[in-house]
């Protein structure tokens, strides 16, 4: 089994950071055996949309908002690496959606 903890570039960080670190994080795929089990988790900093169309066979339907660059990155990742997004693949609650709440308690958000 492989086990790959990162931490992601927020969509703040410079094109050029984001796709180092992508880069990076394939160089990394691509030294782990095919045959093992490979997890990723961390704080990836992205948003999945709930329009999977493409993308359904690693990803539900359970996305909030709207898929942003980094999001569009980190699909194309997961597809290319055959990973499934775990914390979209299933229905959830509403109130078990959110990964973020702000200070005033009204803005909720769901970031992988």
């Amino acid at each position: 089994m492989n086990v790959i903890q990162c931490y992601a570039p927020t969509n703040d960080y410079s094109e050029g950071d984001k796709h180092q670190f992508y880069d990076r994080l394939q160089t990394i795929f691509e030294k782990c055996p095919t045959k093992d089990l490979t997890i990723l988790i961390g704080d990836l900093n992205v948003k999945v949309e709930m329009y999977n169309a493409g993308y359904e066979d690693i990803m539900g339907r359970d996305g909030p908002g709207e898929r942003k660059k980094n999001g569009e990155r980190f699909a194309n990742l997961c597809a290319f690496n055959e990973l499934v997004i775990g914390g979209i693949i299933f229905l959830h609650k509403c109130i078990h959606k959110s990964t973020w709440t702000s200070p005033s308690h009204k803005t909720q958000n769901q970031v992988n």
